[in-house]
């Protein structure tokens, strides 16, 4: 008879969120924050941040298990995120560890950051409220330019943020914008 499995079930087992949408080379930005979720979750997500240390000839026991406790963290991450992958994907990144795999998936999909942040910044900065336009529909619209940037790395500060929102109205709206600056309204 089979020794029993020991299965631990965390209270609240994150892991599906990146089962709704493998990375397929056009996603980078939200497989990686989720798999970062789930990795902060289950205490490892500092494997994406150090390299995998070799292996050092002589250790007391206690730094001997955390070296080891590294690899084997390293190893279920790597195996999490190439299950999360389309399988070109999957076979391109196969011999990767979990820190060499990210920092080369940055490497590939950090241009298409940069000109996912461009475009939205530009279009942030280009918004000007329309003469028919509803004030909430208009201010919604730029808080989701402004999350958006935010997601992708490049927050603006709330004062900022509140400036270029204020720019955008239309004139009818300086009585509002004098009252603000003025009385934080």
């Amino acid at each position: 008879m089979a020794p029993p499995t020991t299965v631990t079930h965390h209270p609240m087992n994150i892991r599906s969120i990146l089962d709704k949408e493998k990375f397929n080379h056009s996603n980078f930005l939200d497989w990686h924050r989720n798999l970062r979720i789930i990795l902060k979750q289950e205490k490892k997500d500092y494997v994406l941040e150090k390299q995998t240390p070799d292996e050092p000839p002589a250790l007391p026991k206690a730094a001997h298990d955390a070296w080891l406790k590294h690899i084997d963290d390293s190893l279920d991450v790597s195996c999490l995120m190439l299950t999360f992958m389309v399988p070109d994907l999957q076979r391109d990144l196969d011999d990767y560890t979990a820190f060499d795999m990210i920092e080369h998936l940055k490497e590939m999909f950090g241009k298409q950051a940069r000109t996912e942040r461009f475009d939205n910044m530009r279009a942030l900065h280009a918004m000007k409220m329309e003469e028919s336009g509803n004030l909430s529909t208009h201010v919604l619209k730029m808080k989701s330019y402004m999350d958006q940037l935010e997601r992708l790395g490049s927050p603006y500060p709330q004062d900022l943020a509140t400036d270029i929102i204020l720019n955008s109205l239309l004139k009818s709206y300086n009585a509002l914008i004098m009252n603000y600056n003025m009385n934080g309204w």
